[in-house]
């Protein structure tokens, strides 16, 4: 069973996806609200799949995904966000992102993009 950390700022999104991965067979190991919690919690939990939202309060997914990148070359990050611009998600693949959810998503698109992973 793989385990989750979902980082979103928004709750119900937050809850939206714990519902659809444990649903589905994965273990939720934690969530954070943003970047800087992010990273905090990959460092005590040790996460396999990372899902980060691009646009949060304090520090943004993009720069949260390159300081987790630096702590563990080897994290497998996606990208779940509204922002669905191409410079964002090619920034977000540049950096190590193993993949991107555009937002609103369908829970069979999270389900086949993580466990790809």
């Amino acid at each position: 069973m793989k385990k989750v950390l979902i980082v979103d700022d928004a709750v119900y999104m937050r809850l939206s996806l714990r519902d659809i991965l444990e649903r589905n067979g994965f273990e939720v190991i934690g969530d954070a609200v943003n970047g800087i919690d992010a990273i905090n919690k990959y460092k005590m939990l040790i996460p396999d799949i990372v899902t980060m939202d691009i646009t949060m309060p304090e520090m943004d997914g993009v720069k949260a995904l390159q300081e987790i990148k630096k702590l563990d070359p080897n994290a497998k990050v996606v990208i779940i966000s509204a922002m669905g611009q191409e410079s964002i998600v090619r920034e977000a693949i540049m950096n190590g992102a193993k993949g991107f959810i555009i937002k609103p998503f369908k829970e069979e698109k999270v389900i086949q993009s993580l466990s790809k992973i």
